[in-house]
């Protein structure tokens, strides 16, 4: 079956090439479009990947600088300040999914739905690793009747660089937003200062300095579970795989407190482990929800509509993709 090009805006960045291979290694015969700045570096990039062009991208035309060129779909993995790249897969039909966007900064991209609710599908991909977090969370939720308390930890090796675009990423995020999204007693209130510092345990038991930081997640579980506590604490330091003698890795601890489906206290702690660090997982989470979206994984695209990306990757599906490039989910030791 052809398919349109996919084209992924910021394609040629360290995220968005990692991103790229694992599109094309899912879906051989989808044409994609490496989309950046600097049009060389999208062709030279491009030519590494089999059945991929690459184009310059331009935010400030309505176009994006592409003229009547086919799109089957758009993927951020930039931040789009102007929202031109919403606008453009809303006036073609096409699904757009997003990765960048912080607590804070969800308002424009929500009201840009809110114009258009039936145009396309609009994804607001920016859960802590794309999903990598909320995914799991929601899983393990299961196993309760009634969750009082969800805690994440994410982890990351101070060795690892995920690239210009990522670490921009973060320093915006840090700049615009010194305080975090939590909840407590079932209002959210945004933690600064004092109250932003935390600890958490590594998957080996360490304890970890760490932040307050506000991904998507905290939204999210808040609606999902109804949990009246929620916090999301990151960190970066040194891994438990490293402490071993290995190669760095990235950790997402995962804290849930409630009621068993029995009526007894329960307390369940797990972890999302890969040995290569954030970006399989965020290049998991991207390609999932891409071929959701577009229907490149057999089932019909889900209608126009506003969603997070664990309203539209199962947990099944998430967990054997990670498994497939070394993921791991653990069951911890509650301390």
């Amino acid at each position: 079956m052809s398919h349109a090009p996919l084209l992924l805006i910021g394609g040629s960045g360290v995220v968005g090439q990692f991103t790229a291979r694992a599109i094309r290694a899912e879906h051989p015969d989808v044409p994609l479009l490496i989309g950046g700045r600097n049009l060389a570096k999208a062709q030279e990039v491009a030519a590494s990947i089999p059945y991929a062009g690459g184009v310059a991208v331009d935010l400030a035309a309505d176009d994006l600088g592409l003229g009547d060129r086919e799109v089957g779909g758009v993927v951020v993995l930039v931040k789009d300040e102007s929202l031109a790249s919403v606008r453009f897969a809303q006036a073609r039909g096409v699904p757009h999914v997003s990765i960048s966007s912080g607590a804070a900064e969800i308002g424009p991209d929500v009201a840009a739905w809110i114009h258009r609710p039936d145009a396309s599908a609009v994804v607001l991909g920016a859960d802590w690793l794309v999903g990598a977090a909320t995914i799991p969370t929601l899983k393990l939720a299961e196993r309760f009747s009634r969750v009082a308390s969800i805690k994440v930890g994410a982890l990351l090796d101070e060795q690892e660089s995920a690239g210009p675009a990522t670490e921009h990423d973060f320093k915006r995020l840090g700049e615009i937003m010194p305080a975090a999204l939590t909840r407590r007693d079932g209002a959210f209130f945004w933690r600064a200062g004092e109250n932003a510092q935390a600890q958490f345990h590594a998957v080996d038991g360490t304890p970890v300095q760490a932040t307050a930081f506000s991904p998507f997640d905290i939204m999210g579980l808040a609606n999902a579970t109804g949990a009246p506590d929620i916090a999301f604490n990151l960190a970066t330091a040194v891994t438990s795989s490293r402490r071993r003698g290995e190669a760095m890795s990235t950790e997402i601890i995962i804290e849930i407190s409630g009621e068993g489906h029995d009526g007894q206290p329960l307390r369940l702690r797990q972890a999302v482990v890969h040995p290569q660090g954030q970006r399989p997982l965020t290049a998991a989470g991207v390609t999932l929800l891409t071929e959701r979206v577009t229907g490149l994984d057999g089932r019909p695209a889900p209608a126009p509509g506003l969603y997070f990306p664990y309203q539209l990757i199962d947990f099944d599906t998430w967990y054997a993709r990670i498994q497939k490039t070394g993921g791991q989910l653990l069951t911890l030791d509650v301390l």
